[in-house]
């Protein structure tokens, strides 16, 4: 994909917060660590490095959401990570997002740490962003 697919894509899925922009995704990409799976109705992008991956952003457009696409790129996402050899991968996820929260405890992550107002909200409270962690050492997640 594209910074400026990815970005639009990014535009189209988030509707808190501010979407990023091609720019900051084309910074992201020139680095040999990054990857992105997926296409223009979802992916995930993600780093790995020294034995670990970083789920940095995922989305799903919304018009083709509930098609168990987030879960795929989530699989991909690991797949991709475990193949640049990382054995443990870890994400941030608002607290105030409990569909993705709900995603990544059924793939296997369990809350690691919580950084409070993490994420600004316009007029409402930051929302706290949670540390989300899951071994990639097998296909399950588990050693």
């Amino acid at each position: 994909m594209t910074p400026e697919a990815c970005a639009a894509l990014h535009a189209r899925g988030f509707d808190t917060g501010r979407p990023w922009r091609a720019a900051e995704f084309a910074a992201l990409l020139d680095s040999p660590h990054v990857f992105v799976v997926g296409d223009g109705t979802a992916f995930a992008l993600g780093r790995a490095l020294a034995g670990e991956a970083e789920l940095l952003t995922i989305v799903t457009d919304p018009g083709h959401r509930r098609r168990g696409l987030a879960r795929d790129r989530l699989e991909r996402f690991e797949a991709e990570a475990r193949a640049r050899g990382a054995a443990t991968a870890f994400l941030e996820v608002a607290e105030d997002n409990p569909a993705a929260r709900a995603l990544y405890i059924a793939a296997g992550y369990a809350e690691a740490g919580r950084r409070p107002a993490y994420y600004p909200r316009g007029t409402a409270a930051p929302a706290a962003a949670l540390v989300l962690t899951r071994c990639l050492g097998t296909a399950a997640g588990r050693v």
